[in-house]
């Protein structure tokens, strides 16, 4: 058998390819910059070729990188099944399934008990911590995404069309301090999601107000966290028309009436192609596009 590099040089490879950055893959390994760094390295010495381009703060693959990538991926989504089939028993189907916080606390968890009752078999790992695209086939099987479009090598399916909605704590939507008018938000930080970091510039210029600057435009990466940041009278939440908001929470109200600009971005089922293949994939996917269905 031919020797090869040592699998931790090869997950930090694949982990800095997907992520981007030495930075973000050291955090998902839970490794040092330079520890991850030297796996790098000594993957590269092994191969004999440079596999990424180096700039100041990221990490871009290079051609070799890009046909490395390539050629591993299958054998390591292959070894992911593997040890997925020993590893959870011939009856108990598992789901690894990354999702925003907001969608999973909203949209997911109050019809979960529906889904065990029709699969019963099939369990779900929750996963909330982003990069969801990015880990397709490394830690996740599917995922529920915030995005404009998906990248073409992957399988998405809609889940929703939005409008953008601004939410505010309910005293700055009724009463003597209400916000009337789209130009008062110059007075108030802007609360943005970072998969969608341009919704109020979209909004404002849609409105007709390319001038209107807010005191500050602050990025979160939980819609939850934003939505009781505004709730908190910390700024104003650009939200989408989905993301729900009780009429009747004496804490927080939608400004300006009904949503009247539409957004880009949209909710998303995706996996790899051949992750359909797989029965927990596919279980969860039909059963999503129904619910979905049903609630459209």
């Amino acid at each position: 058998m031919r020797r090869l590099p040592p699998l931790t040089a090869i997950e930090a490879f694949v982990q800095v390819a997907r992520l981007g950055s030495v930075k973000a893959a050291s955090e998902e390994l839970a490794l040092s910059s330079p520890a991850l760094s030297r796996r790098v390295q000594a993957l590269e010495r092994f191969v004999g070729k440079q596999l990424f381009e180096r700039r100041h703060q990221s990490m871009k693959l290079n051609a070799e990188g890009e046909r490395l990538l390539h050629l591993i991926a299958p054998a390591l989504d292959t070894m992911s099944d593997a040890i997925e089939s020993m590893t959870s028993g011939a009856e108990l189907l598992r789901l690894r399934l990354g999702t925003p916080s907001l969608f999973a606390t909203q949209r997911l968890l109050p019809h979960l008990t529906d889904l065990r009752a029709v699969h019963p078999q099939l369990h779900l790992d929750i996963d909330t911590g982003g990069h969801g695209m990015s880990r397709l086939g490394d830690g996740l099987d599917a995922a529920i995404v915030l995005a404009r479009d998906i990248e073409p090598t992957l399988y998405g399916r809609r889940l929703d069309r939005n409008r953008i909605r601004p939410v505010a704590a309910r005293r700055l939507a009724q009463g003597a301090e209400a916000i009337g008018r789209p130009e008062q938000l110059a007075g108030y930080s802007i609360l943005a999601h970072r998969d969608m970091a341009d919704s109020f510039e979209i909004w404002r210029t849609a409105l007709g107000l390319p001038d209107l600057e807010p005191v500050s435009i602050d990025l979160f990466d939980s819609g939850s966290l934003m939505l009781e940041a505004a709730a908190q009278g910390v700024g104003v939440a650009f939200m989408l028309d989905s993301h729900r908001i009780d009429p009747d929470d004496p804490r927080i109200a939608t400004l300006f009436g009904e949503p009247s600009v539409r957004s880009p971005y949209s909710y998303w089922f995706v996996c790899r192609p051949r992750a359909l293949e797989q029965r927990p994939v596919k279980l969860f996917h039909d059963w999503l596009i129904g619910l979905i269905d049903i609630e459209g």
